[in-house]
């Protein structure tokens, strides 16, 4: 529910902002859609099946979750790393090189994600890797146990573990350790602290706030990876069911941070918000800003 409501609400101010987006923002818009995606297309078979006390559907239902699983899972890796790119390239070059990202090179790196997503989703189900139940029973992902016996399941995890979460991980660490690293010399230059331009205010928010989703991410994410790597190497009934279904709901959760976030770090759509609920018809009074200022002021990355 929580993912569904916070999601749809990003959504709907986006789509109210259409023409005041700054290109970059496009990927918080398809980091929402791939939450919003993984809540509508997994979780409802998922809940069936926890209430059932076993997986509903047979094989047909565990391939198309997995699938799903994959497919939103990749695409919300790759997006964050686009993001940590983005906000390196906007916060270390000059303002003229920064506006040279526009909506069609954005697009074109969305789609680029989305295939790239599809592909590794597609590869267990042409031979190379394998689909299967969670150690549980009511849920499925890729079949972690078969890959000790198998050497095309092991090199598939290989290349996926690698391609789809070290290399996006190291990639999202190295991009904020610089962006943190430049605005560490920028203050630096600054003698007196009264005295910090808006524009350097607003850039550290900013990047704190694209820090806390990822980090969210990453985290929700780490306990489970660490959980599915031992059934690489062990026999799955060496855990306990409880062990192996706390870090796979702990994951699924990552999905209802990011609005919390962006509710905390932007005045901008905090007051979407609060115009959403005067649609709906909730009674709500605020003191607008002057819009002059902050139209321009992209909702997530300007600065």
């Amino acid at each position: 529910i929580l993912t569904i409501l916070g999601n749809s609400a990003i959504l709907a101010t986006a789509v109210k902002r259409s023409s005041l987006l700054k290109s970059p923002e496009l990927l918080t818009v398809n980091l929402a859609v791939a939450d919003i995606g993984t809540a509508l297309s997994m979780y409802p078979l998922a809940i069936a099946s926890a209430w059932n006390h076993a997986w509903l559907g047979g094989d047909a239902s565990c391939i198309y979750y997995a699938l799903m699983g994959f497919l939103f899972g990749v695409c919300s890796m790759m997006t964050l790393c686009a993001m940590a790119v983005i906000r390196f390239l906007v916060t270390s070059s000059p303002k003229s090189n920064s506006n040279k990202i526009t909506k069609n090179t954005v697009c074109i790196l969305i789609t680029l994600i989305w295939l790239y997503s599809l592909l590794w989703a597609i590869l267990p189900l042409v031979g190379w890797g394998y689909y299967g139940p969670e150690p549980f029973g009511i849920s499925c992902t890729i079949a972690w146990s078969k890959f000790h016996n198998s050497s095309s399941g092991f090199s598939f995890i290989l290349s996926m573990f690698l391609l789809c979460t070290v290399l996006p991980a190291l990639t999202i660490v190295a991009c904020y350790l610089g962006i943190a690293w430049k605005v560490h010399k920028a203050y630096q230059e600054i003698q007196n602290i009264d005295r910090i331009p808006n524009a350097a205010k607003l850039e550290k928010k900013l990047t704190l706030m694209a820090v806390l989703i990822s980090v969210g991410f990453l985290s929700s994410w780490t306990p489970y990876a660490a959980a599915s790597f031992w059934s690489i190497f062990n026999s799955s009934s060496s855990l306990q069911p409880v062990v192996t279904l706390l870090p796979c709901l702990f994951a699924k959760s990552s999905t209802a941070y990011n609005p919390f976030i962006y509710y905390l770090f932007s005045k901008t759509f905090r007051r979407e918000i609060k115009q959403l609920q005067c649609c709906c018809g909730w009674r709500v009074h605020f003191l607008s800003t002057d819009n002059s200022v902050e139209n321009p002021v992209s909702m997530m990355w300007s600065g």
